[in-house]
């Protein structure tokens, strides 16, 4: 059992610098709609980031309304993640990364997506992880060899987190048959709203995306072989998933998820890879590149140990530390078990324990530390492809489409309709706004989106808007249109109504 669970120290350090590459990322692509989704100006005023979130939700921009201070806290959030990435004090960088980037979901709930889920539940469970045991600040500090592998229980919590990933995911699929079929991939391929690249040439062969989403049903269905498997079989296995993933980051537009799997999955890597890796490459003859990387390492290494070593070199502390260690990870598995025992067991039914399991749940959930559904495409994935139509009149009378930026109609806005949002998040932002478009709150993210319009629109096209309609236009796809959307079933839907000003609401009427 320790081997299954055992982690290669290499495979940690590249996952360290994956995990910081991809919070700096993260940082750089949610700063290009700064305003507009993260400061008071824009369409997620604190007052609706707050209703929207859990009760008591921890975020350290809750503490604060000022766009300077917040744009403050996003260059912190960079820094922690080159932090993370050198590996200088990486228990530390990775708390303060995990707090920073719950922090920022809970600032915009509207735009987060399964990706960040999976990211900041990753470094939850790093923060057990000795994450800086080579390649690192912190192995240039240390004062012996660095650990071929750690096995225990951190190690087990964070590789059972992917497969309680894939296989609840998988569990979900069974509900619908359009998974075991295999009907299901070339649906959601067809779907223009969120695929990209190499999608428009994949859909063209509906029998081998058949065969790929039927093989991908029975991988997650059977990941617990990443965890049963060791040594070259484990490798292969990896191979795969990597591979799907790889599918899945140049066909559909879902934000990150496939980078932070695919880091993930590095973990499963044991020695038997490094091993294998090292043999190959002395095969191929490139010991001069070996020698100059190594070279380049002991350099690397020399810069590394310059760099102040702020240690409390005391036993007393360093007790206390471990101690503090063993109690968190004993309280966190004694709660995730728990709420798994509440959820997946007849326990579930016991009233003390579903209690206390709702105590835990929550707990978790004001740190952002609660496992959702997993419900990633299912049980019944999306077989509609969506737009979005706002429909507003000026005060001269005319009638426009102002988020599509033209005169008003209902026609699609483009043939590649993944185009109509300028950035993945935004996809994510209008899911929330069509999904809060019926609530009966007195605030939500439609009503803040209405208003955005009508008070900017006036000031960037000199154009005065009295009213707003926003409308969801949507096709049915078929095996038979999936390449082919004019030929497509489709219906209009309305989302809200919206008086600019003082006026009142009215419906808009199309155009002939």
């Amino acid at each position: 059992m320790r081997d299954c669970v055992r982690i290669d120290t290499r495979s940690l350090a590249v996952f360290r610098v994956l995990m910081g590459a991809l919070l700096f990322a993260d940082v750089l692509l949610r700063s290009r709609n700064f305003s507009f989704y993260y400061t008071d100006d824009g369409v997620m005023p604190q007052s609706l980031a707050m209703e929207m979130t859990p009760d008591n939700a921890f975020s350290v921009f809750f503490f604060t309304s000022d766009p300077t201070v917040i744009a403050g806290l996003f260059v912190l959030q960079a820094l922690v993640a080159i932090q993370l990435i050198v590996g200088y004090k990486t228990r530390i960088a990775t708390v303060l990364a995990f707090l920073l980037v719950i922090s920022t979901d809970y600032h915009n709930p509207a735009v987060t997506s399964y990706a960040d889920v999976l990211y900041r539940l990753l470094l939850f469970w790093a923060i057990f992880l000795p994450l800086g045991e080579r390649w690192s600040v912190d192995a240039a500090h240390a004062d012996g060899p660095p650990r071929a592998s750690v096995a225990g229980v951190a190690s087990a919590l964070i590789l059972l987190q992917m497969f309680y990933m894939y296989f609840y995911n998988g569990y979900h699929k069974l509900e619908d048959e359009i998974w075991h079929t295999g009907e299901a991939a070339p649906k959601v391929l067809g779907l223009d709203d969120m695929t990209f690249l190499a999608a428009e040439y994949i859909r063209e062969f509906p029998l081998l995306l058949q065969l790929g989403g039927a093989t991908w049903f029975i991988m997650l269905l059977g990941s617990g072989l990443l965890i049963v498997l060791v040594g070259r079989p484990r490798m292969a296995v990896v191979g795969m998933f990597m591979i799907g993933h790889f599918s899945f980051a140049i066909t559909v537009r879902i934000g990150a998820f496939a980078f932070v799997a695919m880091a993930a999955l590095v973990l499963f890597l044991q020695a038997q890879f490094w091993d294998d890796g090292k043999r190959v490459l002395e095969r191929l003859g490139v010991d001069d590149g070996r020698v100059r990387l190594l070279e380049r390492a002991s350099s690397l290494e020399r810069v590394a140990a310059s760099v102040p070593r702020f240690r409390i070199d005391d036993e007393r502390y360093r007790r206390a530390k471990s101690g503090v260690y063993t109690v968190s990870l004993v309280v966190i598995v004694v709660s995730v078990a728990l709420v798994l025992a509440a959820t997946h067991t007849p326990l579930g039914t016991v009233g003390a324990v579903d209690d206390t399991a709702d105590s835990v749940d929550d707990t978790l959930s004001v740190v952002n530390a609660d496992q959702p559904d997993w419900t990633v495409f299912a049980p019944t994935p999306r077989t509609t492809d969506r737009y979005y139509v706002f429909a507003a009149k000026t005060a001269d009378g005319d009638r426009i489409d102002v988020y599509n930026d033209r005169p008003l109609t209902y026609d699609r806005p483009g043939q590649e309709l993944q185009q109509q949002y300028s950035t993945y998040r935004e996809r994510f932002y209008m899911n929330s706004v069509r999904r809060h478009a019926n609530d009966e709150r007195a605030n939500g993210a439609h009503i803040e989106l209405a208003e955005h319009y009508c008070t900017t629109w006036a000031d960037e096209n000199d154009v005065e808007l009295t009213h707003l309609n926003m409308y969801q236009v949507s096709e049915d796809v078929t095996l038979e249109t999936i390449t082919t959307p004019e030929d497509r079933e489709t219906w209009t839907s309305e989302l809200y109504q919206h008086g600019c000003g003082d006026n009142e609401p009215t419906e808009i009427e199309p155009p002939e």
